[in-house]
């Protein structure tokens, strides 16, 4: 999927309903769904799974927050595992939840439950992955994917030190050997990362000031399903061993999360880096999570994208809050995230890159990590 930027065919009454709000944001809810079920109601949040240190912070952070407004919170974690989250929606709707948060797994996968919860009047809200090919998705919290993209594809270029940290040109003038990683094939985001980043990368592939020396540019070729850390580590594995075994090396690698860049790592590890006479290669990453900024400051991975989870879990329960007390929640683009079916309105928040200069500042000041948590 590709960002839309020619905005998209609604329905009247979509468009009656968001004359007042002059294009900042969108009313898509029933009006019936939600008004006057906020007292004590209960919220049904499903996480894809607890093997990623983020998703068990947006849990934590969502439940905590959501709680704190006097809701009751049905949390749950599908392990990755699509059939396990379908059944865990099926049992939020069966136990009368009155609004859905969800980080689906794949975001086409569930279009029945989405189907039962707009049978019962039960509004959805869209955490962080857009939910696809689906009408009934009425909300979308999330960071700015297209420009976390473009900053991972800069930070890879300052560590090359193609770009200094400012944006203007390096020194340095290649060519450099790259290869390119991307999320998951079944995840939404992961296409918006992947373009963001190439839309910064490509001119300087044309230019050959980077070279793609394995030539796997296209997003399906480098894609790792479920975003799995093995499946990472085996596909770096498999480059070194058929691309670079003449000696050439690896200069960069573009790597779309923290858990892809750990497995990579390690496959680099195996085959010699990580030392003096050969040092790691500039690996980007996403998530700031701990192990990947522990390993920045050892001089592994290069950077990572710091998004401020809690601020999403923020932005996230204010739109529940507002929903189901029949309000219209804010959001702050209402053109960019078509999913198939319908431009669904998003409250998009900013991301930060995070590298061994700049990690006190926006990690452990912000009070995200404490300075004993990286040690």
């Amino acid at each position: 999927m590709r960002l839309s930027r020619m905005g998209a065919v609604v329905s009247a009454a979509v468009l009656a309903t968001s004359l007042a709000a002059c294009g900042s944001s969108e009313k898509t809810v029933d009006k019936e769904a939600g008004a006057g079920d906020a007292q004590g109601a209960l919220i049904g949040v499903t996480m894809p799974t607890r093997s990623s240190e983020r998703w068990i912070s947006d849990g934590d952070n969502l439940k905590k927050q959501l709680e704190a407004l006097g809701y009751q919170v049905d949390l749950q974690y599908a392990e990755d595992k699509i059939p396990t989250q379908t059944q865990q929606l099926d049992n939020q709707i069966t136990k009368g939840a009155k609004l859905l948060i969800i980080a689906s797994i794949d975001g086409t996968a569930i279009t029945t439950q989405l189907e039962n919860a707009k049978a019962n009047k039960i509004p959805v809200i869209a955490y962080d992955r857009l939910i696809r090919n689906s009408p009934n998705v009425d909300y979308y919290a999330t960071f700015d994917n297209f420009k976390v993209g473009v900053q991972q594809a800069t930070s890879l270029l300052t560590g090359l030190k193609v770009l200094k940290p400012d944006g203007s040109a390096g020194d340095a003038k290649g060519p450099f050997n790259i290869e390119l990683f991307a999320g998951s094939p079944d995840d939404n985001n992961a296409t918006f990362f992947f373009n963001g980043a190439m839309s910064v990368l490509k001119p300087k592939i044309d230019d050959g000031t980077l070279v793609v020396k394995s030539k796997q540019t296209d997003f399906k070729t480098v894609a790792i399903l479920r975003w799995q850390a093995k499946t990472a580590q085996d596909r770096m594995e498999n480059l070194l061993t058929s691309t670079y075994r003449s000696g050439a090396k690896v200069d960069g690698v573009l790597s779309p999360y923290d858990g892809l860049s750990i497995g990579i790592l390690s496959a680099l590890k195996s085959n010699g880096y990580g030392t003096s006479a050969q040092p790691y290669p500039i690996v980007t990453g996403q998530d700031a999570e701990q192990a990947s900024v522990k390993s920045i400051l050892r001089n592994e991975q290069y950077s990572t994208i710091y998004k401020d989870t809690r601020e999403l879990a923020k932005t996230t329960v204010e739109m529940a809050d507002a929903v189901l007390k029949g309000q219209t929640p804010k959001t702050n683009n209402t053109t960019d995230y078509d999913n198939g079916v319908k431009v669904v309105p998003s409250q998009l928040l900013e991301s930060v890159i995070v590298d061994k200069a700049n990690y006190k500042k926006e990690l452990v000041d912000t009070g995200y990590y404490t300075e004993a948590q990286l040690k």
